[in-house]
């Protein structure tokens, strides 16, 4: 409602565009000449807004669309039932993805503002929940600079003719030589990775020093980063042109390519044959419920940050709807073309065992049966199980090994996940390719354009919160900006020793999913019962001019809490009943060896879950028992009260309700909220 004008006096207008509000007096004291001062700060600078909807649109699909679509979901496919893991992914999307998708697209929009400045309009005793997100989302980008950095490494590598991870190197024993043994132990890929790449130390107690290649890769990245976020939207919105259409155009390219590769029917059969005793597994909902999480990039803070630049009016029911589309299509055709590789070097590696067992086979010739023929690929099935028994009695059963039992079937089970199936087992398949560098470099490439569109998303979440904190805002955003990239690098080098791929698997595990799903149960419950579904449901009425339906509030209300509920408790009892390993590389085996993590690692690791965990009830309590004052740091409170008179109590206790609406019960009213009848002055305070 729009307030008259009186002579003398002019109005005051608050941070929320649709507000104006000016203080007139009951009663004027001759002391004071009856006036009233007020000093009024410098307009705030206008929040940032996005070019254009594509911009935004683009930056969720960047955001969304990153590594875990193109290595974690085949992963995950390969290793919980094939296409049975598509219908718990399915539903775990419909039940808790885009539910909390639109939650905080919504909130976003309609707050125009980071997650911390979110949680604090909605409740300052639930203001940890933008606290935690941060922390969260800062700890993963730390770890996820680090798979940039090693993409860059293998990109720059991938212009070498050979390709160097095509090839064992040699070295000189006596007058002869020969490959590395270790290389010959484990394969050229393998041996490329862990040693040439990471210099992978023997546990993650052993991790040696700086690894200077990596070091440099890893200040690329940063630098990379902070370039294309410095100035917020106005620099990222334009980058993620590039970083969001161009794995799409690889992908496209590498389907033209796959399907029509020796194997790739085979590889595709395999992902598309269910194995539905899979689904009574709870762990594959489990894996399917963090999948989304992954997926989505929900919990970051991110989409909170980037939805509060977008109008007022923007569809975000929508573009929530449009994102659950396009990640699941994304996944799902990232992973068919994953397969159809995997089923062309499942095929390769089949007839090499052959032709190896057929070159044993030469030496014993002799002494096999005149009626047996050569050995084959195209006769190894129906001639092998009655050429072994004869193998086995020629060696006595002690050095027939060095025969190889071949299967397809084998080839493709061997489940590799995240740096493995990108690393290693994908890299085989490139090498395999004609004109292998030029898919070396469009696979690379393709990865890091994934991993720099998640990794902008993710640290504009972190920059956004910092820069709606009241001590920041008057620090230059390429300053702030560079100090958190600089920080991060200094940070991150801990990755670049010998255990670096040891501690991102402990930052992975802990950092990431198990503080996602905690702040997500949160965000439901705090939403949907706190803030209230009912007020909400306006919010997002009020936006786009339609009432979200029996879905979403049932999803908002009941289905989604209940959902994420049960995921935590089930990820905590897993992790007790099974305590975590990692694979430790050792050089003598050329191979990786499960091992448990060391108690001090496991103390790291708890307090990683606790960093997204433990400000929650922190800020909860300290506000419950008023430790800090209720106001002390919203932002966006820029009126403090000194004192007040009947005169202007209603509209202060108004506009405090608004603010603070610390639970659902509470009406328009003025309910807890009295003043005394006291003279008044008002004091507007930067």
């Amino acid at each position: 409602m729009e307030v008259p004008k009186r002579p003398g006096i002019q109005p005051l207008g608050l941070e929320d565009e649709d507000n104006s509000v000016e203080f007139s007096p009951l009663r004027q004291d001759e002391d004071e000449g009856g006036s009233v001062t007020l000093d009024v700060p410098e307009p705030a600078t206008e929040r940032a807004a996005w070019g254009s909807k594509t911009q935004f649109m683009l930056s969720c699909v960047s955001l969304s669309v990153g590594l875990g679509n193109v290595w974690r979901f085949p992963y995950l496919v390969q290793q919980d039932g094939g296409g049975a893991f598509l219908i718990p992914y399915l539903i775990m999307m419909v039940i808790e993805g885009a539910p909390l998708f639109l939650i905080e697209l919504g909130l976003g929009q309609k707050m125009r503002m980071g997650s911390l400045g979110v949680w604090n309009q909605i409740s300052p005793w639930w203001g940890g929940i933008g606290i935690a997100s941060t922390i969260v989302s800062f700890c993963v980008g730390l770890y996820y600079n680090v798979i940039i950095a090693w993409c860059f490494y293998y990109l720059f590598n991938s212009f070498m003719s050979p390709l160097p991870f095509s090839v064992c190197p040699t070295e000189v024993i006596g007058n002869l030589t020969v490959p590395v043994a270790e290389c010959e132990l484990s394969s050229e890929t393998a041996y490329f990775w862990f040693r040439q790449t990471i210099d992978a130390g023997d546990s993650i107690s052993e991790p040696g020093n700086v690894k200077w290649w990596m070091a440099l890769c890893l200040v690329l990245s940063w630098f990379l980063v902070w370039i294309c976020i410095m100035r917020g939207i106005q620099s990222s919105g334009k980058v993620v042109y590039f970083t969001a259409l161009f794995p799409y155009m690889i992908l496209i390219i590498f389907f033209g390519r796959a399907v029509t590769l020796k194997g790739a029917g085979v590889g595709l059969k395999h992902m598309f044959t269910p194995d539905m005793s899979k689904l009574l597994n709870p762990n594959v909902w489990m894996d399917a419920a963090c999948q989304v999480f992954y997926s989505l990039g929900l919990s970051f803070g991110s989409l909170i940050a980037f939805a509060s630049y977008n109008p007022m009016k923007n569809n975000c029911k929508k573009d929530a709807l449009f994102m659950c589309c396009i990640t699941v299509f994304t996944a799902t055709f990232a992973t068919v073309d994953i397969f159809a590789i995997l089923g062309f070097k499942a095929v390769i590696n089949y007839e090499k065992c052959i032709l190896h067992n057929a070159d044993k086979l030469l030496i014993i010739k002799d002494q096999l049966p005149d009626s047996f023929d050569e050995l084959t690929v195209d006769n190894y099935e129906e001639l092998w199980p009655e050429l072994y028994p004869h193998v086995v009695g020629i060696y006595e059963n002690l050095t027939h090994k060095h025969f190889q039992n071949c299967s397809i079937e084998k080839q493709l089970n061997e489940a590799a996940e995240g740096t493995g199936l990108a690393f290693i087992v994908f890299t085989q398949a490139i090498v395999e390719l004609p004109g292998s560098n030029f898919w070396s470099i469009a696979f690379f490439m393709m990865l890091l354009a994934l991993g720099l569109g998640s990794q902008f998303g993710t640290m504009e979440g972190v920059i956004t919160n910092l820069f709606d904190m009241k001590i920041f805002q008057r620090v230059r955003k390429e300053v702030l900006t560079g100090a958190v990239c600089g920080v991060s690098l200094l940070i991150g080098l801990i990755f670049c020793t010998g255990a670096g791929e040891y501690w991102l698997m402990l930052f992975d595990t802990f950092a990431g999913s198990m503080g996602l799903i905690f702040i997500a149960f949160f965000e439901t419950m705090v939403v949907s019962y706190v803030y209230g579904h009912k007020r909400f449901t306006d919010d997002i009425e009020k936006m786009i001019g339609e009432r979200p339906g029996l879905y979403w509030q049932a999803m908002w209300r009941f289905v989604a809490p209940v959902t994420v509920f049960t995921i935590v408790v089930t990820s905590i009892v897993y992790k007790i009943i099974y305590p975590p390993e990692y694979s430790a590389y050792k050089r003598e085996l050329g191979m990786g060896v499960k091992e448990l993590y060391p108690p001090w690692a496991m103390g790291v690791a708890f307090m990683l879950v606790m960093g997204g965990i433990l400000p929650i009830p922190i800020v909860y309590f300290m506000r419950r028992f008023q430790c800090i004052r209720l106001d002390s740091d919203i932002h966006q409170a820029s009126i403090k009260r000194v004192e007040t008179t009947m005169s202007t109590q209603g509209m202060i206790r108004n506009e405090e309700l608004d603010e603070y609406h610390d639970s659902p019960e509470e009406d328009d009213d003025d309910r807890g909220l009295q003043a005394p009848p006291n003279k008044f002055r008002m004091e507007v305070i930067d």
